[in-house]
């Protein structure tokens, strides 16, 4: 059992690190960002590491509840590695993630909760169909979801993560209250968009 717990950790390690490498390209540039983020769900897919939105939507029981919360913690630590190498960044990351926190706590904890259920959506349906085989319709789904939900602004708890992360800690030191209420909710919100498919369909496909 604790070598299965430890091989889950550390594949959402490795999860939280593609969606943060993925994050921060999109720092770096947001318009090609937005399409190079494909980058991060594709290798999650393709490597069938743990990530939580991919995983979310087909949890079954409570033993599997209790490793969705272990994939989170393993996400976190993943993109606080790399959010590690974006502070040693010339880039001006730090500057563009606050910008991004401020515009996430100007919208609101509950709408940027809101928000994030059409995340939740288009995660689920992407690795549904990416799961499927490697047919090129299959990944479809994939290739524009991700554009889609940056594009729309609906927050993706992982990535956020990161952006968070990335942050000056002055601005944390300032706003953590604040801060952590909202990212809070953008789980909350990633969790029930991953798994309003269950009202209508039942797809089962591989975990990842």
């Amino acid at each position: 059992m604790k070598n299965h717990l430890l091989q889950i950790f550390l594949s959402a390690v490795f999860a939280g690190v593609c969606i943060a490498l993925a994050g921060y390209g999109f720092l770096a540039g947001k318009t090609i960002g937005t399409f190079l983020f494909i980058f991060g769900l594709a290798t999650v897919v393709k490597y069938r590491l743990k990530l939580f939105t991919g995983t979310a939507g087909f949890v079954q029981n409570g033993q599997e509840m209790k490793e969705l919360i272990l994939i989170l913690v393993g996400n976190w630590v993943g993109c606080m590695l790399i959010a590690l190498i974006a502070r040693c960044s010339p880039l001006p990351l730090q500057e563009t993630a606050q910008s991004l926190l401020e515009s996430r706590l100007q919208v609101g904890w509950w709408k940027a909760g809101v928000l994030s259920i059409g995340c939740g959506i288009l995660m689920t349906t992407a690795v549904t169909f990416a799961r499927k085989g490697n047919e090129i319709g299959n990944w479809i789904p994939l290739l524009f979801a991700v554009p889609l939900f940056i594009h729309c602004g609906f927050p993706h708890c992982i990535a956020d993560a990161f952006y968070y992360l990335t942050v000056p800690f002055s601005f944390w030191a300032e706003n953590v209250g604040s801060i952590l209420l909202l990212y809070s909710m953008l789980v909350v919100g990633n969790f029930i968009g991953c798994n309003l498919y269950r009202v209508i369909v039942r797809p089962n496909p591989d975990n990842v």
